[in-house]
């Protein structure tokens, strides 16, 4: 018995330091809404299972009453919306974003990247263009917290 708790009180200490990091892994699960019809949408959800995600898809005729309720300002939509870790994720947000959102928690809604931008995921086709991934503000605001795609 005086063998294990030396170990137990490591692993709980360990345990404690970890935990914001713990965390982050542990947030693997997404729950997507998208409409019916929506290709794209589609393809980001394989994307996001392709990087490790486990998705909750929903289909959602009414997608701009979901953006409302989940706070997403007219100047971020996109055609699909998501939630994950606290977070809405608006559009095709690369993962390495959603990621860095969730390592960072900011005291924010999300992410968005407005618009359907060529090149990011889930709309591979056509020439890739230069895109913004915006944080949305607690208050609805958007800033750049990421730049994809050749320079404008």
């Amino acid at each position: 018995m005086k063998h294990r708790l030396p170990r137990l009180l490591r692993t709980l200490v360990l345990g404690a330091a970890l935990s914001p990091v713990a965390a982050v892994a542990m947030t693997s699960a997404i729950e997507i809404y998208h409409d019916p019809s929506c290709g794209c949408c589609v393809n980001w959800i394989r994307y996001m299972e392709s990087q490790g995600y486990t998705v909750s898809s929903h289909e959602e005729s009414a997608m701009a009453a979901v953006k409302t309720r989940l706070g997403v300002p007219a100047n971020a939509a996109s055609c699909h919306t998501a939630k994950i870790g606290g977070y809405v994720i608006e559009g095709h947000v690369p993962v390495e974003d959603i990621r860095r959102l969730l390592a960072e928690h900011p005291d924010a809604r999300g992410l968005a990247a407005p618009g359907m931008p060529m090149g990011s995921p889930g709309m591979e086709m056509g020439a890739p263009q230069h895109y913004d991934v915006v944080l949305i503000g607690k208050d609805g605001t958007t800033r750049v917290f990421a730049s994809h795609g050749p320079k404008a």
